[in-house]
């Protein structure tokens, strides 16, 4: 049976999570919104809008200034994506692409991020994917399905045949609402429910360990 491993971005292929964080800050700061680490990880696997409306904590502002503070944002989050380099790959995670690619295991990106391109390109790992879905391909988010079936629908596969690597709990959600097998990567209360769980990322698996 042909086979497909869909992988989110942040958290599971590299950690954009400070740089997220240090962005989020800047705005929290000039806005005069308080923020903390603590904070941010409930921002994790989760769209823009979304995080903003988290951030404010139920504050109300018109939609031109949310547009403004979103836009605002990712400006701040992009300049620092400058610094991405391939070095910024999470420990294993090239050999485990590599095993995945020669053991002609389809691989896709599902990434709630509309800056998933430019980080996948600044890695330099696009040639190892025949699918990437970012936060432009569909309009319902995690943990809606939707992201994960668009990919394995390019990668011409069903859910049932493809593996979803998530290290977000809505990301999770989102792989076993849609039918998938889902692994978690990280700590098992944040991932608990996938179906496989890997503590320590991708640096601890090998491509057939969960076939």
């Amino acid at each position: 049976m042909e086979l497909g491993y869909i992988f989110d971005l942040d958290g599971v292929i590299t950690d954009t999570a400070e740089y997220h964080y240090l962005a989020w800050k800047q705005l929290a700061d000039e806005e005069k919104l308080p923020f903390t680490r603590q904070d941010n990880e409930a921002l994790r696997g989760v769209p823009r809008r979304r995080s903003l409306e988290l951030l404010l904590k139920g504050r109300v502002f018109p939609e031109a200034k949310m547009v403004e503070m979103e836009t605002r944002k990712n400006g701040y989050y992009q300049a620092l994506l400058e610094n991405i380099t391939p070095a910024d790959l999470l420990p294993g995670v090239a050999q485990f692409l590599e095993a995945a690619q020669a053991a002609k295991i389809h691989l896709g990106i599902g990434s709630a991020s509309k800056n998933a391109m430019p980080v996948i390109r600044r890695l330099g790992i696009e040639h190892f994917f025949d699918a990437i879905g970012d936060g432009y391909c569909v309009v319902n988010h995690k943990p809606a399905p939707d992201l994960f079936v668009w990919v394995a629908g390019r990668l011409g596969l069903w859910p049932t045949q493809c593996y979803v690597f998530e290290d977000a709990e809505a990301g999770v959600d989102a792989a076993l609402a849609g039918g998938f097998h889902a692994v978690g990567i990280g700590p098992v209360e944040r991932v608990g429910r996938a179906h496989y769980v890997l503590p320590e990322g991708l640096k601890t698996a090998h491509v057939r360990d969960f076939c």
